[in-house]
C-alpha cells in the first residue's frame, strides 16, 4: 500500500510539474511573441513619418519615397495664381522621391493636395503644393484625366459648402515595383470627400485610365447604401 501511495503521489507531483512547466512554456512563447510584435510595431513606427504643415497633413514612407495619406481643406474654389516656372522640391530631413524618379516613364508628379485648391493666396502658399511630401508616382493619364476633373469637382462643392475636407490614400497592394530612382509605384488611390452631410468615396487603380470619367470610379458609401 505505501509503495501504492508513494507512486500515486510521485504521478501527482508530476503532473503537477509538468502543467506548470507548460505554463512556463506558454508564458515564454506569449513572451517571445509579443517582443516580436513590437519590435515588429516599432520597425513600422520608424518607417512612417508625419508633416504637420499648414495646407495638409501627410502621412508618410521613406521607405516607399511616397506618401501613404494626405488630408486637406479646399481653401481656394476660384484663383488666378500662376503656377509657372514652379516645380517639386525636397524638404530637408527627409529622404522622398525625386525628379530622377518621375524620368523617362508613364508616371506623373502628381499631386495629392491640389496646387489648385490653394491658388488664390501668393506664390509661397502655392509653392508650398509642390513639395516632394504632397507628390506621388501617378499614372500620367489619370493625373491628367479622371483625377483632375474630380479636384475640380471639390473645387465646385466648396463654392456651395462652406467647408470641403478631403483624404487621399495611397495604396500598395500589388507586388511591390520600383521605378530606376528607386520609388514604389502605388497600386491605386483612394480619395473621400466630406461636405456638409455628403460623402463621397472614389477608387482609380494607377494604371492608363485615358478616356474614362472620373464619376466611373465612385464607391458607394454604406451611409447611401442604408438610404
Amino acid at each position: 500500500m505505501n509503495t501504492i501511495l508513494v507512486e500515486s503521489v510521485t504521478m501527482v507531483n508530476f503532473k503537477i510539474m509538468k502543467n506548470r512547466l507548460d505554463n512556463i512554456d506558454k508564458l515564454l512563447m506569449f513572451a517571445l511573441l509579443y517582443f516580436l510584435f513590437m519590435g515588429f510595431a516599432m520597425t513600422v513606427n520608424a518607417q512612417i513619418k508625419h508633416y504637420d504643415g499648414e495646407l495638409y497633413h501627410v502621412v508618410y514612407s521613406e521607405d516607399y519615397e511616397q506618401p501613404l495619406q494626405v488630408t486637406y481643406t479646399v481653401m481656394c474654389p476660384t484663383g488666378e495664381i500662376s503656377r509657372s516656372g514652379m516645380d517639386f522640391w525636397k524638404p530637408k530631413g527627409w529622404k522622398t522621391s525625386d525628379n530622377d524618379d518621375y524620368k523617362a516613364n508613364v508616371y506623373d508628379k502628381g499631386h495629392m493636395a491640389p496646387a489648385a485648391a490653394f491658388n488664390c493666396f501668393d506664390k509661397e502658399t502655392l509653392r508650398e503644393t509642390f513639395n516632394y511630401l504632397n507628390c506621388a508616382l501617378q499614372h500620367e493619364s489619370l493625373n491628367r484625366g479622371p483625377w483632375k476633373e474630380l479636384e475640380r469637382f471639390e473645387r465646385d462643392l466648396s463654392k456651395v459648402f462652406e467647408t470641403v475636407k478631403v483624404n487621399v490614400t495611397v495604396h500598395f497592394d500589388n507586388e511591390p515595383e520600383y521605378v530606376a530612382g528607386g520609388a514604389l509605384i502605388p497600386s491605386g488611390f483612394t480619395k473621400q470627400i466630406w461636405a456638409g452631410e455628403h460623402e463621397w468615396t472614389f477608387y482609380f487603380d494607377n494604371i492608363n485610365l485615358k478616356g474614362r470619367d472620373w464619376s466611373d470610379f465612385q464607391i458607394p458609401n454604406i451611409r447611401q447604401i442604408n438610404d
